[in-house]
This record gives structure tokens, C-alpha cells and sequence, in this order.
């Protein structure tokens, strides 16, 4: 069959008469971030241009929300400690909580190698004793801020005799990095490296340490009795740690 014979195309008239024109600007050139906004048909939502500056507080305000968000579970460690619940973590601002001794979950079976090679167990050190487990990094300045008061506190629990132990998981750095920086800031108490150890002792703190740094107090049971999210202070580990050893 025949095709039928294009439409002849005429000079000086429109073949899409409907299409808007206008008139060309020569010599100005329209920047992206200042092309007009325009409007989703089916939805409404206007898409404008956005300065640099809004997209970072938007970016700062989305985290901030998305804290908010995970704080305001009501099954979350903070939201239990907020509402004052018994089946809970029942004290603190969110940051701080403890755990009343009828609810507190299983206990850890923590264990790994050590950043100078050595292996540390829930079972050998830590039966029968209360131990804080600090998850950090040198790499997270408000790990290193702590860790002198985490080594003051280990250092008064070891001078005192009390059945207190400290260890520390380096999360996110070869064990030589760790090492070193134990050293040079003359920490006594020893850290498992979770990279050494192929991530089961952070697995193994069962997602009760969302943070780093996070601290976790342990009752003699090896059951998760206080944790702190963020940075600590002696006074802090002193008073959480005093108050599990005080249990009957």
C-alpha cells in the first residue's frame, strides 16, 4: 500500500501552533538553581530551586528527625526510660538508663581477641563479676575524651579488690591502631577487636550498643544492668557499677 504523501511544510507558518513561544535572549544565560518552578500534575507539590545552605540544615534537621524518631520507639531502651516503665530501662534523660534486676534479658556471652592478640571471655574474666564493656574506636573523638575516666574508674575498682572488671571493644580499626593508642594513653584494662575477632563481639552485645561510644554495665549474671550512649565520666561509671555491686 502506498504511503500517503507528506504534508508540505509552508514558510513563515507554525507547524505546532500550539506550543507557546518566545522571544530568544541572546547573551544571557539562565542558571539552573534560578530555573522557574514548576508543579507535579497529578500530585500538586510546587519543585523549586534550593540554596546550598538549606539543602545542609535540611540534611542537619533529617538526622535530627530520624534520632528523634528512634528515640520515640516506644519499644527502645530511651522511650521505656523516659516513660518510667518497670518493664524497662527506668531512669535517666535517654542517655543514661538502668535496668531493674526482675527485667533484665540474657546474659552476654561475650568473647574475642584482644588488640595484642590475646582472648578475653564472659566465662573466664567476667564470671561472677560486674563488668562494663566499652564499645570504641580511636578514630571517635568522644572515645578518646572518656578514656581517661574509663581507666580511672577501672583503676579505683582494681586498687579496692572489688569483683569489678573492664573491656573494651575497638570497632572499626585494625588491632595494631587500637593497641597503640591503648598505650599511649596508658590503659591498664584490656580491649577485644571486634575486626580481629570477625564482628562477633559487637554482635554479640545482642543491638544494645547502637552508638559509639556506649558503655554497658553488667551484673553478675552477665545480664545488661545500665548502659550510657555517647561519651561517660567516672563519676557516672562509678555510681552505675556501685549500684549493681550493692544488689543482693
Amino acid at each position: 500500500m502506498a504511503r500517503p504523501a507528506q504534508a508540505p511544510v509552508r514558510p513563515r507558518l507554525a507547524d505546532v501552533a500550539a506550543l507557546p513561544r518566545q522571544r530568544a535572549r541572546l547573551g544571557r544565560l539562565q542558571r539552573a538553581r534560578r530555573h522557574p518552578g514548576a508543579r507535579c500534575c497529578e500530585e500538586g507539590w510546587r519543585v523549586t530551586s534550593t540554596p546550598v545552605r538549606w539543602v545542609a540544615a535540611g540534611l542537619a534537621l533529617g538526622a535530627a528527625l530520624s534520632l528523634a524518631a528512634c528515640q520515640s520507639d516506644p519499644n527502645s531502651l530511651a522511650a521505656q526510660a523516659g516513660s518510667g516503665s518497670r518493664a524497662g530501662y527506668a531512669a535517666g534523660d535517654g542517655s543514661i538508663e538502668q535496668l531493674p534486676p526482675a527485667s533484665r534479658g540474657q546474659a552476654l556471652a561475650l568473647s574475642g581477641t584482644t588488640v595484642d592478640g590475646g582472648t578475653w571471655s564472659m566465662d573466664v574474666q567476667g564470671a561472677g563479676k560486674v563488668v562494663v564493656i566499652n564499645v570504641w574506636g580511636s578514630w571517635c573523638p568522644p572515645c578518646v575524651a572518656e578514656t581517661p575516666a574509663l581507666q580511672g574508674a577501672w583503676a579505683a575498682y582494681e586498687k579496692a579488690g572489688k569483683p569489678v572488671v573492664f573491656v573494651g571493644i575497638d570497632t572499626m580499626e585494625a588491632p595494631e591502631t587500637g593497641l597503640a593508642f591503648l598505650r599511649a594513653k596508658g590503659v591498664t584494662f584490656p580491649s577485644i577487636n571486634d575486626q580481629a575477632s570477625q564482628g562477633a563481639p559487637v554482635l554479640a552485645l545482642q543491638g544494645k550498643a547502637p552508638a559509639t561510644p556506649t558503655t554497658l554495665v553488667l551484673d553478675r549474671q552477665g545480664r545488661v544492668a545500665a548502659r550510657v550512649l555517647g561519651p561517660t565520666s567516672e563519676v557516672t561509671v562509678r555510681a552505675l557499677v556501685d549500684a549493681v555491686l550493692a544488689e543482693a
